[in-house]
């Protein structure tokens, strides 16, 4: 990927204790951008290009993705705390938190754990309940025990099996488009660390956020995703089930897009802008290229 456009700044010391590598780029209010699972900060770029010149972007990679150092689990309970740390040590006021996927997941519950901490959130195709995506009726028990399948799975893989199955694409690929971008996924993958991986899938399978939503006071945009997963959901279920996961955080704008698959950024980012630059008070401009 393309470098950032200005000077970064690799953030150090204590306040993050491992849980994140952050690179900063830009100016103005502050903004964090927190990748998904097994991806680097990178795949913000052309988000950090289109604010950078309103907003200083603090942008995140997780603790063992993308050739990041792991750290134990409870693995998202250690990158959440961290990051509140990072805000307070930092004082960055309010900034706007922007999460993908796990990320999204970070960030709802970081202000969720963190009450008036963060300021406007948007979250991109991500859920307070990740186990509730393919079933939305599934309990929490039933979550743990699937999660406990996963993690036995997972466990008798070798690293070769690890890596042949990330470079096969079988997961990736009904999330992103363009060739260039299934393989930049699959770099990431075979960067990431495999019992990083695993203790984050599990924790995030089994975590529910839903209760804690109303504890949110910030403003937050939600964008959601179906497409890439059309032979087994469609618009109205994808719709019916945010709207549903998502009930008790009060006035929360949910924005559906027919076009993007997961990496919304990669695969339609002129949709994407197009909904947080009015979210973000950010006046209508040239996507930038």
């Amino acid at each position: 990927m393309r470098a950032l456009p200005l000077a970064i700044a690799i953030s150090s010391g204590l306040l993050a204790q491992s849980a994140f590598q952050v690179k900063v780029a830009g100016r103005g209010q502050p903004m964090i951008l927190i990748p998904g699972l097994s991806s680097s900060g990178e795949v913000w770029n052309s988000t950090v290009a289109r604010y950078q010149d309103r907003f200083e972007c603090h942008v995140l990679t997780v603790a063992g993705f993308a050739g990041v150092p792991r750290v134990p689990p409870p693995m998202l309970d250690r990158v959440r705390d961290a990051i509140a740390t990072y805000i307070k040590e930092k004082k960055l006021a309010q900034p706007v938190i922007v999460g993908h996927s796990l990320g999204g997941y970070l960030a709802l519950a970081v202000s969720s754990n963190y009450p008036g901490l963060a300021g406007k959130l948007v979250i991109v195709d991500a859920y307070p309940f990740f186990a509730g995506i393919a079933d939305p009726n599934v309990t929490a028990e039933q979550a743990k025990a699937n999660a406990a399948q996963i993690r036995r799975y997972m466990g008798q893989q070798s690293q070769e099996m690890y890596e042949r199955f990330t470079k096969s694409g079988v997961s990736t690929r009904p999330m992103v488009t363009k060739d260039p971008d299934l393989e930049r996924l699959i770099a990431w993958g075979l960067a990431s660390d495999r019992a990083a991986v695993t203790d984050a899938m599990c924790e995030l399978f089994t975590a529910d956020l839903r209760g804690d939503l109303a504890k949110i006071s910030s403003p937050t945009l939600v964008l959601g995703t179906w497409v890439g997963y059309k032979e087994y959901t469609d618009r109205q279920r994808t719709e019916a089930n945010l709207r549903r996961q998502y009930a008790k955080l009060a006035g929360v704008q949910i924005r559906i897009t027919d076009t993007a698959r997961h990496f919304v950024m990669w695969d339609d980012p002129d949709w994407m802008f197009a909904q947080m630059d009015p979210f973000l008070g950010v006046a209508k401009r040239v996507v930038a290229q």
